[in-house]
């Protein structure tokens, strides 16, 4: 059996529609209906919803949170939880700062811990969202300890992952 511990912060891929102000927004995590799509053999999932925002609210606090939960779910050498690895979702618009906050912070990874998101929020028709979270949930199965972005068929390392604007995608500068 695989153990994947899932940290959810909000971000696009999380966002829904708001009627009363016709925006999207970060109400809840949305985690658990995409999860309900997925066939995954072997795999347990341990869900923590540390935070629902949107990654251009995020504070230096708010990373600071992410890295403790890292280490609190085993992310990090010495850890005697059980984890495989460490699935982030989190917005596309800072995501980089995090990856680059988690690299910088955590300095023996034990397992890979992979940051994800969408470019269109699971909600939306063409959303990204349900690949790039089946595509980390794999990743994490495959790739040495380490801090990464898995986006859209790749997985990039920290530290050089950059948002593309242009192209709605990651890139290694």
């Amino acid at each position: 059996m695989r153990h994947v511990t899932l940290i959810t912060t909000g971000g696009t891929i999380e966002k829904t529609y708001d009627e009363q102000t016709g925006g999207l927004a970060n109400r809840r995590s949305l985690v658990r209906r995409m999860l309900r799509r997925l066939r995954l053999e072997e795999t347990s999932i341990n869900i923590v919803e540390l935070m629902s925002k949107d990654s251009l609210e995020l504070t230096d606090e708010d990373r600071a949170r992410i890295v403790d939960a890292v280490r609190t779910f085993g992310g990090e050498a010495g850890s005697t939880l059980e984890t495989d690895g460490i699935v982030i979702l989190h917005g596309t618009d800072t995501l980089e700062v995090t990856g680059r906050w988690l690299h910088e912070r955590i300095v023996r990874p034990r397992v890979p811990i992979v940051l994800t998101g969408a470019m269109r929020p699971f909600e939306m028709t063409r959303s990204d969202a349900l690949q790039n979270l089946t595509e980390s949930i794999f990743a994490v199965g495959v790739l040495e300890p380490g801090v990464y972005c898995v986006a859209h068929g790749r997985a990039l390392g920290f530290p050089g992952v950059a948002k593309d604007r242009q192209r709605h995608t990651f890139i290694k500068k």
